[in-house]
Protein backbone atom coordinates (compact mmCIF):
# COMPACT_ATOMS: atom_id res chain seq x y z
CA UNK A 1 0.00 0.00 0.00
CA UNK A 2 1.20 3.50 -0.73
CA UNK A 3 2.40 5.67 2.16
CA UNK A 4 1.75 9.00 0.50
CA UNK A 5 -0.65 10.25 -2.12
CA UNK A 6 -1.75 13.58 -3.48
CA UNK A 7 -5.30 14.85 -3.71
CA UNK A 8 -6.49 15.71 -7.19
CA UNK A 9 -8.16 18.82 -5.71
CA UNK A 10 -5.06 20.11 -3.94
CA UNK A 11 -5.02 23.88 -3.65
CA UNK A 12 -2.72 25.75 -6.00
CA UNK A 13 0.49 27.35 -4.70
CA UNK A 14 -1.10 30.76 -5.23
CA UNK A 15 -4.11 29.82 -3.08
CA UNK A 16 -1.85 28.55 -0.31
CA UNK A 17 0.17 31.77 -0.49
CA UNK A 18 -3.04 33.75 0.04
CA UNK A 19 -4.05 31.51 2.95
CA UNK A 20 -0.65 31.98 4.58
CA UNK A 21 -0.98 35.74 4.12
CA UNK A 22 -4.45 35.68 5.72
CA UNK A 23 -3.12 33.66 8.65
CA UNK A 24 -0.37 36.23 9.21
CA UNK A 25 -2.91 38.96 10.08
CA UNK A 26 -2.78 39.78 13.81
CA UNK A 27 -6.39 38.75 14.50
CA UNK A 28 -5.73 35.34 12.95
CA UNK A 29 -2.71 34.71 15.15
CA UNK A 30 -5.13 34.16 18.04
CA UNK A 31 -7.85 31.49 18.27
CA UNK A 32 -11.24 32.89 17.26
CA UNK A 33 -12.92 31.34 20.30
CA UNK A 34 -10.47 31.51 23.24
CA UNK A 35 -7.63 33.75 21.98
CA UNK A 36 -4.97 31.07 22.43
CA UNK A 37 -1.88 32.05 20.38
CA UNK A 38 -0.81 30.51 17.09
CA UNK A 39 -3.89 28.48 16.05
CA UNK A 40 -3.06 25.54 13.80
CA UNK A 41 -6.60 24.54 12.82
CA UNK A 42 -9.42 26.12 10.86
CA UNK A 43 -13.16 25.74 10.40
CA UNK A 44 -13.41 26.06 6.65
CA UNK A 45 -17.16 26.61 6.43
CA UNK A 46 -17.28 29.16 9.27
CA UNK A 47 -14.04 30.77 8.12
CA UNK A 48 -12.12 31.00 11.41
CA UNK A 49 -8.72 29.93 12.71
CA UNK A 50 -8.89 27.97 15.98
CA UNK A 51 -6.62 26.22 18.48
CA UNK A 52 -6.37 22.46 19.02
CA UNK A 53 -8.56 22.53 22.16
CA UNK A 54 -11.37 24.45 20.47
CA UNK A 55 -11.06 22.28 17.36
CA UNK A 56 -12.17 19.27 19.41
CA UNK A 57 -15.40 21.02 20.39
CA UNK A 58 -15.94 22.17 16.81
CA UNK A 59 -15.64 18.56 15.64
CA UNK A 60 -18.30 17.48 18.12
CA UNK A 61 -20.72 19.95 16.50
CA UNK A 62 -20.66 17.94 13.26
CA UNK A 63 -19.52 18.92 9.78
CA UNK A 64 -22.86 20.55 8.97
CA UNK A 65 -21.93 23.28 11.45
CA UNK A 66 -18.14 23.25 11.51
CA UNK A 67 -15.75 21.44 9.17
CA UNK A 68 -12.35 21.35 10.89
CA UNK A 69 -9.05 20.77 9.10
CA UNK A 70 -5.42 21.30 10.02
CA UNK A 71 -3.33 24.12 8.62
CA UNK A 72 -0.29 21.84 8.47
CA UNK A 73 -1.51 18.23 8.41
CA UNK A 74 -4.32 18.33 5.86
CA UNK A 75 -4.44 18.94 2.13
CA UNK A 76 -6.44 22.08 1.35
CA UNK A 77 -8.53 22.72 -1.75
CA UNK A 78 -8.94 25.97 -3.67
CA UNK A 79 -12.60 26.14 -2.62
CA UNK A 80 -11.70 25.91 1.07
CA UNK A 81 -9.12 28.66 0.74
CA UNK A 82 -11.55 30.87 -1.19
CA UNK A 83 -14.16 30.55 1.55
CA UNK A 84 -11.65 31.50 4.23
CA UNK A 85 -10.63 34.52 2.17
CA UNK A 86 -14.26 35.49 1.57
CA UNK A 87 -15.01 35.53 5.31
CA UNK A 88 -11.95 37.66 5.92
CA UNK A 89 -10.53 36.15 9.08
CA UNK A 90 -11.35 35.87 12.76
CA UNK A 91 -12.28 39.49 13.43
CA UNK A 92 -14.70 39.56 10.51
CA UNK A 93 -16.34 36.28 11.53
CA UNK A 94 -16.58 37.31 15.18
CA UNK A 95 -18.20 40.59 14.20
CA UNK A 96 -21.10 38.41 13.04
CA UNK A 97 -21.07 35.51 15.50
CA UNK A 98 -20.31 37.63 18.59
CA UNK A 99 -22.29 40.73 17.62
CA UNK A 100 -24.53 40.47 20.70
CA UNK A 101 -22.21 38.60 23.06
CA UNK A 102 -22.00 39.99 26.61
CA UNK A 103 -18.83 41.92 27.41
CA UNK A 104 -15.93 39.69 28.51
CA UNK A 105 -18.01 36.54 27.99
CA UNK A 106 -15.44 34.81 25.78
CA UNK A 107 -13.58 32.07 27.70
CA UNK A 108 -9.81 32.40 28.23
CA UNK A 109 -7.27 30.11 26.60
CA UNK A 110 -6.98 28.09 29.83
CA UNK A 111 -10.75 27.60 30.13
CA UNK A 112 -12.16 24.29 31.29
CA UNK A 113 -13.65 21.84 28.82
CA UNK A 114 -17.12 22.76 30.08
CA UNK A 115 -16.58 26.51 29.64
CA UNK A 116 -15.09 26.07 26.18
CA UNK A 117 -17.82 23.70 24.99
CA UNK A 118 -20.63 25.90 26.33
CA UNK A 119 -19.27 29.01 24.61
CA UNK A 120 -18.66 27.40 21.24
CA UNK A 121 -22.07 25.71 21.17
CA UNK A 122 -23.86 28.93 22.12
CA UNK A 123 -21.86 30.85 19.54
CA UNK A 124 -22.18 28.59 16.48
CA UNK A 125 -24.85 25.96 17.11
CA UNK A 126 -27.42 27.98 19.07
CA UNK A 127 -26.40 31.28 17.44
CA UNK A 128 -27.18 33.22 20.61
CA UNK A 129 -24.90 36.13 19.80
CA UNK A 130 -25.64 36.41 16.08
CA UNK A 131 -27.29 39.50 14.61
CA UNK A 132 -31.04 38.74 15.05
CA UNK A 133 -31.85 39.19 11.37
CA UNK A 134 -29.35 36.44 10.48
CA UNK A 135 -30.65 33.85 12.94
CA UNK A 136 -32.61 30.85 11.70
CA UNK A 137 -34.63 30.56 14.89
CA UNK A 138 -34.48 31.52 18.54
CA UNK A 139 -31.86 30.06 20.84
CA UNK A 140 -34.54 28.15 22.70
CA UNK A 141 -35.76 26.55 19.48
CA UNK A 142 -32.24 25.58 18.47
CA UNK A 143 -31.48 24.06 21.88
CA UNK A 144 -34.77 22.19 21.94
CA UNK A 145 -34.08 20.78 18.49
CA UNK A 146 -30.60 19.67 19.55
CA UNK A 147 -31.77 17.95 22.71
CA UNK A 148 -34.72 16.30 20.98
CA UNK A 149 -32.45 14.98 18.27
CA UNK A 150 -29.94 13.53 20.73
CA UNK A 151 -32.63 11.75 22.74
CA UNK A 152 -34.34 10.22 19.71
CA UNK A 153 -33.82 6.55 18.85
CA UNK A 154 -32.75 7.24 15.29
CA UNK A 155 -32.33 10.20 13.02
CA UNK A 156 -31.89 11.45 9.52
CA UNK A 157 -28.65 10.22 7.99
CA UNK A 158 -25.73 12.42 7.02
CA UNK A 159 -25.81 14.17 3.68
CA UNK A 160 -23.83 12.12 1.20
CA UNK A 161 -21.83 15.09 0.00
CA UNK A 162 -21.42 16.51 3.53
CA UNK A 163 -22.42 19.93 2.20
CA UNK A 164 -21.72 22.65 4.74
CA UNK A 165 -23.78 25.66 5.70
CA UNK A 166 -22.98 28.73 7.76
CA UNK A 167 -26.50 28.66 9.22
CA UNK A 168 -27.79 25.08 9.40
CA UNK A 169 -31.45 24.29 9.89
CA UNK A 170 -32.55 22.94 13.26
CA UNK A 171 -32.29 19.14 13.19
CA UNK A 172 -35.30 16.87 13.16
CA UNK A 173 -35.68 13.21 14.05
CA UNK A 174 -38.07 10.33 13.64
CA UNK A 175 -38.66 7.12 15.53
CA UNK A 176 -37.91 3.64 14.29
CA UNK A 177 -35.16 1.06 14.44
CA UNK A 178 -31.86 1.94 12.78
CA UNK A 179 -31.21 0.23 9.46
CA UNK A 180 -27.94 -0.79 7.84
CA UNK A 181 -28.58 1.46 4.85
CA UNK A 182 -27.91 5.05 3.93
CA UNK A 183 -31.14 6.95 3.22
CA UNK A 184 -31.13 9.15 0.14
CA UNK A 185 -34.58 10.62 0.57
CA UNK A 186 -33.47 12.72 3.59
CA UNK A 187 -30.05 13.96 2.55
CA UNK A 188 -30.79 17.60 3.15
CA UNK A 189 -29.06 18.01 6.49
CA UNK A 190 -27.60 15.67 9.13
CA UNK A 191 -29.19 15.79 12.56
CA UNK A 192 -27.27 16.35 15.76
CA UNK A 193 -27.50 12.70 16.74
CA UNK A 194 -25.51 11.69 13.67
CA UNK A 195 -22.50 13.55 15.03
CA UNK A 196 -22.93 13.52 18.80
CA UNK A 197 -23.10 10.82 21.48
CA UNK A 198 -26.00 10.52 23.93
CA UNK A 199 -26.21 13.15 26.66
CA UNK A 200 -25.48 10.67 29.43
CA UNK A 201 -22.10 9.91 27.82
CA UNK A 202 -20.84 13.41 27.09
CA UNK A 203 -22.76 15.84 29.29
CA UNK A 204 -23.82 18.15 26.45
CA UNK A 205 -20.81 17.46 24.25
CA UNK A 206 -18.01 18.03 26.75
CA UNK A 207 -15.57 15.37 25.57
CA UNK A 208 -11.85 15.19 26.33
CA UNK A 209 -9.84 14.17 23.28
CA UNK A 210 -6.47 12.42 23.46
CA UNK A 211 -5.49 12.81 19.82
CA UNK A 212 -6.61 12.69 16.22
CA UNK A 213 -6.73 9.81 13.78
CA UNK A 214 -6.04 10.23 10.08
CA UNK A 215 -7.78 7.58 8.02
CA UNK A 216 -6.45 7.16 4.50
CA UNK A 217 -9.04 5.15 2.59
CA UNK A 218 -6.94 3.70 -0.21
CA UNK A 219 -8.80 1.13 -2.31
CA UNK A 220 -11.23 -1.77 -2.41
CA UNK A 221 -10.94 -5.18 -4.06
CA UNK A 222 -13.52 -7.59 -5.40
CA UNK A 223 -16.43 -5.67 -3.89
CA UNK A 224 -19.96 -7.05 -4.02
CA UNK A 225 -22.29 -6.33 -6.93
CA UNK A 226 -25.31 -4.25 -5.93
CA UNK A 227 -26.37 -2.73 -9.26
CA UNK A 228 -26.53 -4.40 -12.68
CA UNK A 229 -23.12 -6.13 -12.88
CA UNK A 230 -21.39 -3.44 -10.81
CA UNK A 231 -21.67 -0.98 -7.90
CA UNK A 232 -21.02 2.70 -7.10
CA UNK A 233 -19.11 2.35 -3.82
CA UNK A 234 -18.14 4.82 -1.14
CA UNK A 235 -16.78 4.31 2.38
CA UNK A 236 -18.18 5.67 5.62
CA UNK A 237 -15.84 5.83 8.64
CA UNK A 238 -17.43 5.99 12.09
CA UNK A 239 -15.70 6.56 15.43
CA UNK A 240 -18.17 6.95 18.26
CA UNK A 241 -20.57 9.73 17.26
CA UNK A 242 -18.33 11.05 14.45
CA UNK A 243 -18.70 9.98 10.85
CA UNK A 244 -16.94 10.91 7.62
CA UNK A 245 -17.46 9.72 4.03
CA UNK A 246 -15.37 9.33 0.92
CA UNK A 247 -16.48 10.32 -2.55
CA UNK A 248 -18.38 7.85 -4.75
CA UNK A 249 -16.49 5.86 -7.38
CA UNK A 250 -18.87 5.11 -10.23
CA UNK A 251 -19.29 1.61 -11.67
CA UNK A 252 -16.25 -0.02 -10.10
CA UNK A 253 -15.80 -3.15 -8.00
CA UNK A 254 -12.10 -2.38 -7.46
CA UNK A 255 -12.28 1.32 -6.61
CA UNK A 256 -9.37 3.58 -5.72
CA UNK A 257 -10.31 6.42 -3.37
CA UNK A 258 -6.98 7.66 -2.01
CA UNK A 259 -8.96 9.95 0.27
CA UNK A 260 -8.07 11.18 3.72
CA UNK A 261 -10.61 11.42 6.53
CA UNK A 262 -9.95 12.58 10.09
CA UNK A 263 -11.69 12.02 13.42
CA UNK A 264 -10.97 12.97 17.02
CA UNK A 265 -10.17 10.15 19.45
CA UNK A 266 -11.86 10.49 22.87
CA UNK A 267 -10.48 9.22 26.17
CA UNK A 268 -12.95 6.35 26.09
CA UNK A 269 -11.59 4.65 22.96
CA UNK A 270 -14.07 2.77 20.80
CA UNK A 271 -13.48 0.72 17.62
CA UNK A 272 -13.28 2.45 14.27
CA UNK A 273 -16.08 1.14 12.07
CA UNK A 274 -15.76 1.18 8.28
CA UNK A 275 -18.82 0.59 6.12
CA UNK A 276 -18.92 0.32 2.33
CA UNK A 277 -22.13 1.39 0.60
CA UNK A 278 -23.42 1.35 -2.97
CA UNK A 279 -24.69 4.82 -3.82
CA UNK A 280 -28.23 4.94 -5.19
CA UNK A 281 -29.89 8.10 -6.43
CA UNK A 282 -33.51 7.17 -5.80
CA UNK A 283 -33.49 4.65 -2.94
CA UNK A 284 -31.56 3.75 0.19
CA UNK A 285 -27.88 3.00 -0.37
CA UNK A 286 -27.16 -0.73 -0.11
CA UNK A 287 -24.58 -2.04 2.33
CA UNK A 288 -21.57 -3.71 0.71
CA UNK A 289 -19.91 -4.93 3.88
CA UNK A 290 -18.27 -3.52 6.98
CA UNK A 291 -15.25 -4.00 9.21
CA UNK A 292 -14.12 -2.87 12.65
CA UNK A 293 -10.62 -1.68 13.52
CA UNK A 294 -9.22 -1.83 17.04
CA UNK A 295 -7.26 1.42 17.40
CA UNK A 296 -6.00 0.63 20.90
CA UNK A 297 -2.71 -0.98 19.72
CA UNK A 298 -1.85 2.16 17.74
CA UNK A 299 -2.80 4.54 20.56
CA UNK A 300 -0.79 2.57 23.12
CA UNK A 301 2.26 2.39 20.85
CA UNK A 302 2.02 6.11 20.03
CA UNK A 303 1.88 7.05 23.70
CA UNK A 304 4.81 4.80 24.56
CA UNK A 305 7.04 6.28 21.84
CA UNK A 306 5.82 9.90 22.00
CA UNK A 307 8.78 12.22 21.44
CA UNK A 308 11.11 9.41 20.33
CA UNK A 309 13.09 10.16 17.16
CA UNK A 310 14.46 7.51 14.79
CA UNK A 311 17.73 8.64 13.19
CA UNK A 312 17.54 6.46 10.08
CA UNK A 313 14.68 4.54 8.48
CA UNK A 314 11.73 3.38 10.54
CA UNK A 315 11.10 1.13 13.51
CA UNK A 316 8.27 -1.30 14.15
CA UNK A 317 6.74 -0.37 17.52
CA UNK A 318 3.66 -2.56 17.61
CA UNK A 319 1.41 -5.00 15.82
CA UNK A 320 -2.29 -5.84 15.58
CA UNK A 321 -2.56 -9.59 15.06
CA UNK A 322 -4.96 -11.14 12.55
CA UNK A 323 -7.32 -13.62 14.23
CA UNK A 324 -10.62 -15.29 13.48
CA UNK A 325 -12.27 -12.64 15.66
CA UNK A 326 -11.24 -9.62 13.60
CA UNK A 327 -11.34 -8.48 9.98
CA UNK A 328 -7.60 -8.38 9.28
CA UNK A 329 -6.44 -10.22 6.16
CA UNK A 330 -2.94 -10.39 7.67
CA UNK A 331 -1.09 -8.98 10.69
CA UNK A 332 -0.89 -5.19 10.70
CA UNK A 333 2.40 -3.62 11.87
CA UNK A 334 2.63 -0.22 13.56
CA UNK A 335 5.61 1.89 12.49
CA UNK A 336 7.48 4.94 13.77
CA UNK A 337 9.23 7.04 11.13
CA UNK A 338 10.20 10.73 11.16
CA UNK A 339 8.11 11.23 14.28
CA UNK A 340 5.00 9.77 12.63
CA UNK A 341 3.16 6.71 13.93
CA UNK A 342 1.45 4.89 11.06
CA UNK A 343 -0.31 1.60 10.43
CA UNK A 344 -1.44 -0.01 7.18
CA UNK A 345 -3.93 -2.83 6.89
CA UNK A 346 -6.09 -4.89 4.58
CA UNK A 347 -9.55 -5.70 5.91
CA UNK A 348 -11.93 -8.43 4.82
CA UNK A 349 -15.41 -6.97 4.70
CA UNK A 350 -17.91 -8.74 6.95
CA UNK A 351 -21.57 -9.70 6.38
CA UNK A 352 -21.14 -9.70 2.60
CA UNK A 353 -20.27 -12.24 -0.08
CA UNK A 354 -16.92 -10.68 -1.06
CA UNK A 355 -14.71 -7.66 -0.73
CA UNK A 356 -11.56 -6.28 0.90
CA UNK A 357 -10.61 -2.75 1.90
CA UNK A 358 -7.12 -1.24 2.19
CA UNK A 359 -6.59 1.65 4.59
CA UNK A 360 -3.71 3.42 6.33
CA UNK A 361 -3.90 5.13 9.72
CA UNK A 362 -1.76 7.88 11.22
CA UNK A 363 -1.85 9.04 14.83
CA UNK A 364 -1.80 12.82 15.32
CA UNK A 365 -1.00 13.94 18.89
CA UNK A 366 -2.69 17.06 20.24
CA UNK A 367 0.68 18.78 20.44
CA UNK A 368 0.79 19.16 16.65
Amino acid sequence: MADDWQSEDKASPESMRKLKELLSHPDNQLCADCRAPHPKWASTNIGVFICIKCSGVHRSLGVDISRVISLTLDTWTDDQVELMLAVGGNDAANATYEAYAPHNSRPPSNASVQQRSDWIRRKYEDQEFLTPSLRIGSSVTMKHSRLSSIDSNSSETNTHSDDSSLNPKPPTSHSGKPKLTESNSNRQRPSRSSTMPPLDRINSGMVEFIGLLKIMVLKGRDLAVRDVLTSDPYVKAILGWQSQKTHVVKSNLNPVWNQELMVSVPEQIVPLKLQVFDYDTFSADDIMGEAEVDVNPMVEAARMYEGVEIEVGRRQIGKWLATSDNALVRDSEIWLSNGRVTQEMSLKLQHVESGELDIALEWVPLTQ
